[in-house]
């Protein structure tokens, strides 16, 4: 921490390790711990705790109470090997959220993109991986190992289990319990999560053709409502939508699925 017009309150507590760029705000009592680095035009507002090593980019908000960086919540966790925290640029991170470092057998590194708004008593594990452009609704929660792709909408109290994955531009109803991998561009809510179609809403905001909504809903209904084996379905949509990059990339997350498809 250099220079003389960084907006610090007297009363936060900030490591002489830590690096905090000269123009971010940081409210009362803001605990800043060693080898936390928070880049330009961010706000720590007050009451929040950085514990490193964690790496905040650049134009991030922090409300009061949230809490980044401490140790995973892993029971094997030792306090040794590689744990890491990295979040990007441009994120709203709201009231009492808590976002964990990675675990050493986990990888190492938990891991936040950009422009991500999530909201109050949210919850992030080890080990996850979080694109960009999602929204979190109040106490989604993240077990370990989980990955959210780009653009996804999960709803309040929504709940992944670990090493699930949700795929890009799904959007999750309220009370959602994820036990499985859930592929992009659908629907899915309930305890078990079950699909309820494409989120054709999500793919016309986010600038899809018509034409690409028409191949990603014949893929969905190859894939899930027709009577074809898994594998013969995935062979058939990319006969049939090879010139769909978005279809391809749901196969591809159906191949590397490890959890097993939600449907």
């Amino acid at each position: 921490m250099q220079g003389q017009d960084t907006r610090i309150h007297p009363s936060a507590i900030i490591d002489p390790d830590a690096s905090v760029a000269d123009d971010v705000r940081v409210g009362a009592y803001a605990v800043i711990g060693a080898g936390v680095e928070v880049g330009s035009g961010s706000e720590v507002m007050n009451h929040v705790t950085l514990m490193g090593p964690t790496r905040i980019g650049r134009n991030n908000r922090i409300y009061p109470y949230a809490s980044l960086g401490h140790d995973p919540q892993d029971k094997k966790y030792d306090g040794t090997g590689t744990s890491e925290l990295q979040i990007g640029d441009g994120n709203v991170i709201r009231e009492f959220v808590t976002i964990n470092r990675g675990s050493p057998t986990g990888g190492g590194k938990t891991h936040v993109g950009n422009n991500n708004w999530i909201m109050a008593y949210c919850h992030i594990a080890h080990d996850c991986h979080v694109g960009s452009n999602t929204v979190f609704a109040n106490c989604s929660t993240l077990g370990g190992h989980a990955t959210v792709q780009d653009n996804a909408i999960l709803g309040g109290f929504t709940a992944v289990h670990q090493f699930c994955s949700v795929g890009e531009l799904v959007i999750t109803g309220g009370h959602t319990m994820i036990a499985q991998d859930v592929t992009p561009f659908v629907n899915a809510t309930g305890n078990r999560a079950k699909l309820y179609g494409v989120n054709k809403i999500g793919l016309e905001r986010n600038g899809y053709s018509a034409a690409e909504v028409k191949a990603i809903e014949r893929a969905y209904r190859l894939f899930f409502r027709s009577k074809l084996r898994a594998e013969d379905a995935l062979q058939q949509i990319e006969q049939e939508l090879s010139d769909f990059p978005a279809v391809g990339r749901f196969v591809s997350f159906v191949r590397a699925s490890t959890r097993g498809i939600c449907r």
